[in-house]
C-alpha cells in the first residue's frame, strides 16, 4: 500500500511568520505533528510520503503514486484542504481525513471517503483492519478520549527538519478550564491526559537523534493542566535530560494565567528550558471575563501575574479578544493600555469568533446571531461571523485601532523595552551561533536600521539594549524582526 500524507497550506496569519522565516532560511514555523504520528501508526511494510504544502509543492505525480491520500488540517487551513480534496478527486483517489477541521465540520466534506472524528489512537487499528478486508467505513469515531500513553513517537524521517523554525512535542491533551469560545474541551476533553515519563524522554531523544538543536514547542492545550505531576515527575526529568545533553533545546508552550500562582512551578519550567509561554488573557474587563467563563483570569491583578512569569525567566505571549457582548466602546483604549503596561510583545488581538460546535456557537445560533462559519483566523476584520451587540462599524474600527496602535514602531519598540526590563532568564548553556542568527542580525540592520520607516526607534532599542541589558540583545533583534510580520498582518 502506498500512502501520501498531505498537510494543506496556511494563509498568512498572525502565527505564520512566512516572510520572516524566509529571511532566516526557513520555510515554515512547525511540522505537521499529527500526520507524522499517523505515519508511525501505519504498517511498516507500507510505503509513505509526506508533502507539507508549507514547505514543498504537491505535484500530480505524488497523487498518481498513492493508493490513499491522508489529509489532516485545522480550521484555518479549510480553503487549502478543500482545493487539495478537489484535486485528488480528479484522479479518483480515495481521501482519508482527520484533525480539528474535519472533526467539527465533517458535514461539509461529503466527498471525503473516510473521516476520523476526534483522536485516533484507539480506532485507527479498526480502519487498518477494515482496509485489509476491503470494507473501510465512511466515519470512524471513538466513544471516549483515549489514553495517550499508547501514542507512538512521530515519524521524523519523513521531513527535512531544517525547513522548520521549531519542532513539536506533546505531553498532554485536554484543559481543566471551559472557556465559552474555545473548542479545546470539545476536541480533547476537560480532564488532562498525560503521557508517561518514559514516553517523554524517548520523544526528546528522537528529536535529538535527528540532529535538532533549537526550539521545541510543547503543543499541549494547557501544559500546566496537572501541576502536581509536572513538579514531581516531568519537569525534573526534563531538567535531568537537558543537563545531560547540555541543553540542546529551548521550549515554549501554552499555559493558563494561574502559572503565576506557583513559584516552584515557574522556577522548574525556567530551569527545564522554557523561555516563553502563551496565555489567553482575553480582556482586562471583568464583565468580559465573566461572560466567556474565563474564571482563572478573574479576581486577580493580571499585570502582576504577567510580570511574575516574566521575572521568573519566561516571556509571556498573550491572546486578546474584543467583541464580547459586555464590551463598551472604551474597551479598545483599555486593551491598548493594558498590552503596553504588561510588556506582552507578542500580543495576538482578535475579534471574538464562534468556532463550530463550541458553547459560544450554540448560544449565538439559538439567538439567530450567526452569520457564517468561522475561518479559524480571528485576526482579520472581514471574518466577523456573528452579529455583535456593539455597533459593527464601531467594533471593527476599534479593533483596527488596537492592532494598528500596538504594532506601530514607536509603541511596539517601547513595549519591547518594557518586557526586557522585567525579563530575568535563567542562565544555562550559551546557545551556539548558527547561520540563521547571523541572517537575523544582517536582515534587521538592513530592513529596520536602514531601509524601513521607524529606523530611529529601532536604533534607540538596540542602543538601549547594548547599554542596559546587553545579554538580551538577541531578544531585541528577534522582536524587531517579528515586528515586520506583525505590522504586515495588522
Amino acid at each position: 500500500m502506498k500512502i501520501l500524507l498531505v498537510y494543506p497550506d496556511y494563509e498568512e496569519t498572525f502565527w505564520s511568520f512566512k516572510k520572516i522565516l524566509k529571511l532566516l532560511g526557513k520555510k515554515a514555523a512547525f511540522p505537521p505533528l499529527g500526520l507524522l504520528t499517523i505515519s508511525s501508526m501505519l504498517p511498516n511494510n507500507w510505503e509513505k510520503k509526506l508533502i507539507d504544502m508549507n514547505t514543498d509543492v504537491l505535484k500530480d505525480e505524488h497523487i498518481k503514486w498513492a493508493d490513499y491520500i491522508f489529509i489532516s488540517a485545522m480550521i484555518v487551513q479549510k480553503e487549502s484542504a478543500r482545493k487539495v480534496i478537489d484535486r485528488v478527486k480528479k484522479f479518483k483517489k480515495p481521501v482519508v481525513a482527520g484533525g480539528p477541521l474535519f472533526t467539527t465540520g465533517w458535514e461539509e466534506f461529503a466527498d471525503v471517503d473516510h473521516i476520523f472524528l476526534g483522536e485516533v489512537e484507539e480506532i485507527f487499528s479498526d480502519f487498518i483492519a477494515d482496509l485489509d478486508k476491503g470494507k473501510p467505513k465512511k466515519i470512524y469515531s471513538g466513544n471516549q478520549f483515549p489514553d495517550i500513553k499508547n501514542t507512538i513517537i512521530p515519524d521524523w524521517s519523513l521531513i527535512k527538519i531544517n525547513n522548520y523554525n521549531s519542532m513539536c512535542i506533546q505531553l498532554s491533551r485536554g484543559c481543566p478550564f471551559n472557556c465559552e469560545f474555545c473548542d479545546v474541551v470539545l476536541l480533547n476533553g476537560r480532564k488532562p491526559r498525560i503521557k508517561s515519563k518514559g514516553q517523554l524522554i524517548k520523544e526528546l531523544e528522537a528529536l535529538y537523534s535527528q540532529g535538532w538543536r533549537a526550539g521545541v514547542f510543547f503543543v499541549d492545550d494547557n501544559f500546566i493542566g496537572n501541576k502536581a505531576l509536572l513538579k514531581k515527575i516531568f519537569l525534573p526529568a526534563i531538567i535531568k535530560w537537558q543537563e545531560k545533553r547540555r541543553y540542546p533545546f529551548s521550549f515554549n508552550t501554552q499555559v493558563s494565567i494561574d502559572l503565576a500562582d506557583d513559584e516552584e512551578l515557574m522556577q522548574l519550567m525556567a530551569k527545564a528550558g522554557f523561555t516563553s509561554v502563551f496565555i489567553g488573557i482575553e480582556t482586562p474587563d471583568s464583565d468580559g471575563l465573566e461572560e466567556c467563563g474565563k474564571i482563572q483570569n478573574k479576581n486577580r491583578d493580571l499585570i502582576k501575574s504577567i510580570k511574575a512569569i516574566q521575572n521568573n525567566g519566561m516571556e509571556v505571549q498573550g491572546g486578546f479578544i474584543v467583541g464580547f457582548d459586555s464590551d463598551k466602546s472604551s474597551i479598545f483604549q483599555r486593551q491598548i493600555e493594558f498590552i503596553q503596561k504588561s510588556g506582552i510583545v507578542t500580543a495576538m488581538v482578535g475579534l471574538l469568533t464562534a468556532l463550530p460546535k463550541t458553547r459560544l456557537y450554540q448560544r449565538l445560533k439559538e439567538a439567530n446571531r450567526l452569520l457564517k462559519n468561522s475561518t479559524g483566523d480571528n485576526t482579520k476584520a472581514e471574518v466577523l461571523n456573528f452579529i455583535p451587540r456593539m455597533d459593527k462599524e464601531v467594533l471593527l474600527n476599534g479593533y483596527r485601532k488596537v492592532v494598528s496602535t500596538i504594532y506601530s514602531p514607536k509603541v511596539y519598540y517601547e513595549r519591547v523595552k518594557t518586557f526586557l526590563r522585567e525579563y530575568r532568564p535563567v542562565k544555562t548553556k550559551m546557545p551556539k551561533i548558527r547561520i540563521y542568527h547571523i541572517r537575523a542580525l544582517i536582515s534587521s540592520i538592513w530592513l529596520l536600521g536602514i531601509k524601513q520607516k521607524g529606523r530611529l526607534y529601532f536604533w534607540n532599542l538596540i542602543l538601549w539594549s547594548l547599554f542596559r541589558r546587553p545579554s538580551l540583545l538577541p531578544h531585541a533583534i528577534g522582536f524587531s524582526l517579528a515586528g515586520i510580520h506583525f505590522r504586515a498582518v495588522s
